[in-house]
């Protein structure tokens, strides 16, 4: 049985019409403002910047894009007698699970924008639940069961990622056999550094994405192609 790990970042999900972050098109490089949206000590303390953030996740295409060809092939490889895949994914969208990855199988190193979670009592409910109450009317919707103040179950900049995620996705690339990043500029830390550790504990390490990686020279492979064909075309001949 092979163990295959797959560090994915945004770049796996354009095909599904979800932007990047960083890349020249991407959301930051085009409203420089729109990453306080995204950060913990703006978000906490402001209460237009909260009512703004609710705004972007209602319009957000994350929560209506749909799986691609990248998303479904790893689910393939899943099913295929002899691998054993796990998914490290710096994504937020749960394209992976929609794509037929089992969701135990799935990592979420930076959380997931289709929950709530209450900073006060952490209690944890649907983002579609949240974006109801927006539809009506409320602009900054409060936790149900403390008042508190509620914020997507994603880390937002300021936040540090769950250690205990953070620890078993450490321990997945120390034993993979065949590490993927896959739409990752891998600059992202410590999420980024998961390919080094595979890298230094024996995998193949193969590299799938657009632009240059710090990574690169690491790698036994590097490939500059569409993603959604290049990573089921990899897949393949694994």
């Amino acid at each position: 049985m092979t163990l295959v790990a797959i560090l994915s970042g945004a770049g796996i999900s354009t095909d599904s019409g979800i932007s990047d972050y960083r890349g020249p098109a991407g959301l930051w490089r085009r409203d420089p403002e729109a990453e306080k949206l995204v950060t913990y000590d703006y978000y906490m303390a402001d209460p237009e910047i909260r009512r703004r953030s609710w705004q972007m996740r209602r319009d957000s295409a994350a929560l209506r894009a749909e799986p691609n060809a990248a998303h479904r092939a790893i689910a393939e490889l899943e099913r295929t007698p002899g691998f054993a895949v796990r998914v490290l994914t710096q994504n937020v969208d749960g394209l992976h699970q929609l794509g037929g990855m089992p969701p135990r199988k799935v990592l979420e190193l930076h959380g997931t924008a289709r929950a709530v979670v209450c900073t006060g009592c952490h209690t944890r409910s649907s983002m579609e639940d949240a974006l109801a109450r927006v539809e009506a009317g409320e602009e900054d919707p409060a936790c149900e069961a403390c008042g508190g103040i509620l914020k997507s179950a994603t880390v937002m900049f300021g936040e540090r990622l769950d250690p205990v995620v953070l620890g078993e996705a450490m321990g997945i690339a120390k034993a993979a056999e065949v590490f993927i990043a896959v739409g990752s500029t891998l600059q992202v830390q410590p999420a980024a550094s998961l390919a080094g550790i595979a890298a230094e504990h024996g995998a193949r390490l193969i590299i799938v994405n657009a632009d240059p990686t710090p990574y690169d020279e690491l790698a036994e492979e590097v490939v500059r192609e569409p993603i959604g064909t290049a990573l089921p075309a990899l897949l393949k001949r694994l």
